[in-house]
């Protein structure tokens, strides 16, 4: 009896070829559906499903290949004296490779335009069945489930019998492929209905499913001796950026692209609104990810040129995110010094032409609704396991702010305030910012004190501290740096309160003259 390989695959890539190669080895071949029709149109002798059964395809497709003589055939031991004797009874014929892939379940859902009955539709039944029972009987079946695999099958395949050491390989990528399809749908499902499920108990918190494909394997870690992939949600959030020039990405460059892009959207992204505040252009440079230089203007060029401005020797070799569209003048001004990477939601066409003769600049394109598919969840790995939270992206609550000093801030001062406050949220703590009109004038990131964060700050800013404001991602535990603020010319700050020693800060304003907003929220950053 000649050997059979059933072939049923929703990604036709390399199709016909597997199946010439299959029908030289000897082989006869079993389809389904579209698949039969694609290897009949070729040319190719092919027997349905349906044929092969005796059953016909019911339910609009939803059963064809859930039948004894397709699974009998699949997972029959071939040593096993009374397997053979039951595949003989029922007249059902061994089954030797098995070719699936899936519906296009991950694909359909990154949709924009995807409904709960289309994406239902495309979570497959019969497919991950028969790839998990021909995984289960590797022993005896080869399995493949992605088209990458036909061309060191079929070389195998000219040269013998299928080795153990090939089936077993293939069994493994097979259980992975159904596990992450089955995270994939469990996932979305969880995304769909999590609202509408009352909130459980801690010990009751479901185990963490992810199903991120690997984007691409990167050249290395932090530093070069580490290996490093990036894996990334379909069509969401850094991965569905369009990368229009330049080097590889890098793994730091990655990381400082989050950070440079979290950090421009707090003014709105690609004339979208942020939260309940207008869009403002702004451009953002990052070192590190930390923020070096933020401005917004009048329009992307010049939110970027007083963004560099804000500290040129640290811009160098930085990563730029601006919220607006790149134009030619936008553009004059990314060619003015050295940058690793630029992101934003577009470039035109007059841009590109100017910045392709920084050939490894790094320029992605990134649509704002990427950023809207993008998960809400941030995860970070610890030894051993992960953490996960949701976004610190709430929307700045101005409302809920109370000034705490005997002095009210002017308008010009709470407009600045709301400044550095969005900025300060994005700097490593212990964070002080110092801003004026738009623009950071000096950053204070990642200081075991609060007070050295604040002295770093206010050193960069020099003499354009006198008359600017200053933030703190968390409460003063004494008033020592609002006393250093004000002697270098700060006439207002804004911190979250909230420490037992916060009557000794305010005292220290009123004392001093200083206006002191309080929020409420920190945004501690580690």
């Amino acid at each position: 009896m000649a050997p059979t390989a059933l072939l049923s695959v929703s990604n036709k890539e390399g199709l016909v070829p597997l199946a010439e190669g299959l029908l030289a080895a000897g082989y006869q071949l079993i389809s389904s559906g579209g698949t039969a029709a694609a290897l009949a149109e070729a040319g190719l002798p092919v027997t349905k499903v349906a044929q092969h059964t005796g059953a016909p395809e019911i339910l609009g497709g939803r059963v064809k290949t859930l039948h004894p003589r397709i699974h009998g055939g699949i997972l029959a031991k071939r040593a096993d004296a009374a397997h053979r004797a039951d595949l003989e009874a029922q007249g059902i014929a061994p089954i030797d490779v098995v070719a699936v892939n899936l519906y296009p379940f991950q694909s359909t859902i990154a949709r924009p335009d995807v409904t709960w009955e289309l994406a239902i539709e495309n979570i497959d039944i019969g497919g991950p069945a028969m790839v998990r029972a021909a995984a289960k009987n590797h022993a005896d079946v080869a399995v493949l489930t992605s088209p990458s695999q036909y061309p060191a099958f079929l070389e195998a395949l000219a040269a013998g019998p299928i080795g153990a050491d090939l089936r077993r390989q293939l069994a493994l990528e097979a259980f992975r492929h159904t596990a992450e399809y089955d995270t994939a749908i469990s996932a979305w499902l969880g995304s769909q209905v999590g609202a509408e499920l009352a909130p459980q108990e801690p010990e009751q918190e479901p185990p963490l499913q992810l199903s991120l494909p690997a984007r691409q394997s990167l050249r290395y870690g932090e530093n070069p001796h580490q290996s490093a992939t990036w894996y990334s949600q379909p069509a969401a959030g850094l991965g569905a950026g369009e990368q229009l020039q330049g080097k590889e990405l890098s793994y730091n460059n990655i990381l400082d692209l989050e950070a440079a892009l979290a950090t421009v959207r707090e003014f709105g992204y690609g004339g979208q609104p942020a939260g309940g505040s207008p869009f403002q252009p702004a451009a953002v440079v990052v070192k590190h990810t930390n923020p070096c230089g933020v401005a917004t203007g009048s329009g992307s060029a010049h939110a970027l040129e007083r963004a560099l401005d804000a500290d040129r020797v640290s811009a160098f070799g930085g990563i730029v995110a601006i919220n607006g569209p790149v134009d030619a003048a936008t553009a004059g001004h990314l060619t003015s010094l050295f940058l690793e990477c630029v992101v934003a939601p577009v470039f035109e066409p007059a841009a590109r032409e100017l910045l392709a003769a920084k050939a490894n600049l790094r320029l992605l394109e990134l649509e704002p609704a990427a950023i809207e598919r993008a998960s809400r969840q941030q995860l970070r790995s610890v030894l051993g396991g992960v953490l996960v939270q949701d976004l610190d992206d709430q929307p700045v609550q101005e409302d809920a702010w109370q000034v705490v000093s005997r002095r009210q801030p002017t308008s010009q001062e709470r407009q600045d305030l709301a400044f550095a406050w969005r900025l300060v949220r994005h700097v490593r703590s212990n964070a002080i910012t110092v801003a004026r009109n738009g623009q950071s004038l000096g950053i204070g990131a990642g200081q075991m004190n609060r007070v050295g964060s604040a002295r770093i700050a206010l050193e960069t800013a020099g003499d354009k501290a006198r008359g600017a404001v200053l933030a703190s991602d968390g409460f003063f535990p004494f008033d020592d740096t609002v006393r250093l603020a004000a002697r270098s010319g700060i006439t207002a700050v804004i911190q979250p309160g909230g420490s037992v020693r916060d009557a000794d800060s305010i005292a220290a304003c009123d004392e001093l003259g200083l206006a002191m907003l309080v929020t409420g929220r920190r945004h501690f950053l580690h």
